[in-house]
């Protein structure tokens, strides 16, 4: 699972081995060793890959190919928590996973924002009146 998520992030991020090789201080051969499973890197080594990669180290071991649709490992904080169908009134049911990290329970409201150009985005309403008011205390 490590050298599958080391080499598809690499590959992923355009990055040669010789380029995270320089990033986390070892040498060409030492990566490959990593990517062919013959040998793995140490914590401290694990945690400059990850951030060299811009992800956990819990998800450079763990992640599997299923997660995140296929897509590789996201970015720390990102998620793509999968798809969703509408239903014939508008509903659309916010994953478990989703309103687990978000904790977000029955009865809580949240705010539905859009950009045309974008798309849209849900946040809780908490978050979303606090983030309003740090705006309009910004403004004054």
């Amino acid at each position: 699972m490590f050298k599958d998520n080391l080499v598809s992030t690499r590959k992923l991020l355009q990055m040669t081995q010789e380029d995270l090789a320089e990033k986390v201080g070892v040498t060409r051969q030492a990566v490959a060793k990593w990517e062919s499973g013959e040998t793995v890197p140490d914590l401290e080594k694990s945690m400059l890959i990850a951030d060299a990669f811009g992800v956990s180290l819990d998800e450079l071991v763990k992640n599997e190919p299923s997660d995140n649709m296929g897509l590789g490992i996201a970015p720390k904080g990102k998620h793509l928590f999968g798809v969703v169908t509408v239903g014939d009134k508008g509903q659309v049911v916010i994953p478990a996973k989703a309103r687990k990290i978000f904790d977000i329970k029955p009865g809580d409201s949240v705010v539905v924002l859009g950009d045309e150009g974008t798309g849209l985005a849900i946040m809780k309403t908490d978050g979303f009146l606090k983030m309003a008011d740090n705006i309009r205390k910004g403004m004054k």
